[in-house]
């Protein structure tokens, strides 16, 4: 896979205003996560551990207002497949959201 796939990521908003981060796997498992907001540039610093970081820009403006208004972010870590059937979630977790 290449290195530009590595770093894509979506964000989905449930019908209770939610927000849910979706990425693949990164090395290593994730613990003390949170994610740091920077509402004037659109983007967020997704702290994994205390030493990994995952740099997110172009954040929806929806995505963002949601974001806002909750204390928790639930992150999908999923798995790399050549057949995107065969993906499966790797780390489901909460990230506490600061800004």
């Amino acid at each position: 896979m290449a290195a530009q796939d590595m770093n894509t990521y979506d964000f989905l908003i449930n019908d209770e205003d939610e927000v849910m981060l979706l990425l693949y796997v990164h090395d290593g498992e994730p613990h003390e996560s949170s994610i740091e907001l920077d509402l004037d540039n659109k983007s967020a610093v997704l702290h994994r551990t205390p030493t990994d970081e995952v740099y997110l820009d172009g954040i929806p403006d929806d995505v963002l207002d949601s974001m806002q208004e909750s204390d928790k972010l639930l992150v999908c870590e999923l798995s790399i497949e050549k057949n995107d059937k065969d993906t499966k979630i790797v780390y489901a977790y909460e990230a506490d959201i600061t800004d």
